[in-house]
């Protein structure tokens, strides 16, 4: 009833708000009636006029006339909500009406009595998992300490803190728990044990099916196309390699992309190559939107929900499919057309040098795991299905719908990966490396702008990391 509250709630405030940059993004398809006269080009930061879509309201068409995006920085007006706002206020309500405990695993705010003690719902989500699908974790000696900003970085050590504190399957310790906590646990747990169905009620491998086909069609540069690039089994021009200044200029006069809205070419080559990120980065949110319109389930969430889970959730994904398109000397840029080298990369003024350095890093080991595109649909499917997420209005059907990915996801790999039996735990393990990876750009961008008089976000951008971390 909480939740019907809120969403009441919700829809009532929001209903003459304006979307904001992320939402538009989703609600875009849906505005049948959008006759916009122009489309200008609005993959990079410095354009001269706001795309009307960042102006879109629900249900409405867009206006054809540009208007003015205020700055993230201002105090939102009352009839505007910015996407913050939204999460804020919904995590306001849902808190002041919770449980007032500290997670006993990592300090968190508990959000409840699960399997046995008071836990937040990422504890709660990560105890359920490595109980249903049998996970073991490689053993840490190390005793690492468990606390909310660091819960990820050591599964194992998770695990036994959950299992030293009493979280238990079977043995559930009810203590003082008040009656409406006891039936809400065994109605989580009876569910738990339902038959491995999607949201859909269709069979994991039908479930596989359409989230790898999703992949395919909204996704450019697939992982497919871009092995056979990098290593020269394909008849297409090979790419144009970008090494230093004269042929990155090269490139940016033709021979790779069209030249740089926005971004004259006496800047200076780090804020340059900055921009260059920018304007890869929206475009791949863009199409990751769409790949998330097209998984299961993910469209019968609220629309806020929908907001807050691409907010979070695009940088991993991001991040996760980068390491397809690298090999140890570089990267394709430009949909293929072009190969930046890593030597050039790292070349650059601090702070520009240490953008793409941690993802080589990151990719190398990754990159090991031979992951082929249906893995990884799956993969940033889950990435994306994450029901830990600050500010979700309904956990309980993300939680639900990610669950029915990973169950997918480990039935998929010991088909087509009999001979790596721990392949699917360590891509649970991924996924914690690869929170850790988002936090540290996020950092990084949030330090450029400050230090960087010369840079600048693009609103999408700005719509993502504003009160991100």
């Amino acid at each position: 009833m909480e939740e019907v509250a809120r969403e009441a709630s919700t829809r009532k405030r929001g209903r003459l708000a304006e979307l904001t940059v992320v939402q538009s993004v989703i609600a875009l398809n849906g505005l049948k009636e959008d006759k916009r006269s122009s489309k200008p080009d609005h993959n990079c930061p410095h354009t001269t006029e706001e795309p009307t879509w960042l102006m879109a309201q629900e249900g409405e068409s867009t206006s054809s006339e540009p208007q003015e995006l205020s700055s993230v920085s201002e105090p939102p007006q009352s009839s505007t909500l910015s996407l913050s706002d939204h999460l804020k206020l919904g995590r306001e309500e849902s808190e002041s009406t919770g449980l007032n405990v500290e997670c006993k695993i990592c300090g968190d705010k508990a959000s409840g009595f699960h399997y046995g003690v008071h836990a937040c719902e990422g504890c709660k989500g990560f105890f359920r998992r490595t109980i249903r699908m049998k996970l073991e974790y490689e053993r840490c000696e190390r005793t690492c300490r468990i606390q909310k900003k660091s819960r990820n970085k050591c599964q194992y050590c998770r695990f036994q803190k959950c299992l030293a504190l009493g979280m238990s399957h079977d043995a559930i310790r009810y203590g003082r728990m008040p009656e409406a906590e006891k039936k809400k646990l065994v109605a989580g747990l009876l569910a738990g044990e339902k038959s491995l169905l999607s949201p859909g009620g269709t069979d994991l491998k039908t479930l596989a099916k359409q989230v790898n086909s999703a992949y395919q069609k909204n996704l450019n540069m697939t992982k497919k196309k871009a092995r056979s690039i990098l290593t020269g089994k394909t008849n297409s021009t090979p790419p144009f390699v970008i090494h230093d200044m004269d042929s990155l200029w090269q490139a940016e006069n033709g021979l790779v992309w069209n030249q740089l809205n926005g971004a004259p070419p006496n800047k200076e080559i780090g804020v340059h190559v900055f921009y260059r990120c920018q304007c890869t980065t929206v475009e791949t949110v863009r199409e990751l939107t769409e790949f998330a319109k097209n998984i299961p389930g993910f469209v019968d969430l609220y629309l806020n929900d929908q907001v807050t889970l691409l907010k979070y959730g695009v940088h991993e994904a991001i991040f996760a499919m980068l390491p397809s398109l690298m090999n140890k000397d570089g990267l394709l840029v430009a949909n293929g057309k072009g190969f930046v080298t890593r030597e050039f990369l790292r070349s650059l003024r601090k702070p520009f040098s240490e953008i793409m350095e941690p993802k080589f890093e990151f990719a190398v080991k990754f990159n090991a795991l031979e992951l082929d595109d249906s893995d990884l649909a799956l993969f940033v499917a889950a990435i994306i299905l994450c029901g830990d997420r600050p500010g979700l209005m309904n956990v309980k059907q993300v939680e639900q719908i990610q669950d029915s990915i990973l169950q997918a996801l480990d039935q998929h790999l010991q088909a087509h990966h009999p001979e790596s039996v721990h392949l699917f735990p360590k891509l649970l393990q991924k996924m914690a490396d690869l929170r850790q990876l988002v936090t540290e750009n996020a950092q990084l961008v949030q330090m450029i702008k400050k230090t960087e008089s010369e840079t600048s976000l693009h609103p999408l951008l700005q719509e993502i990391y504003k009160d991100m971390y």
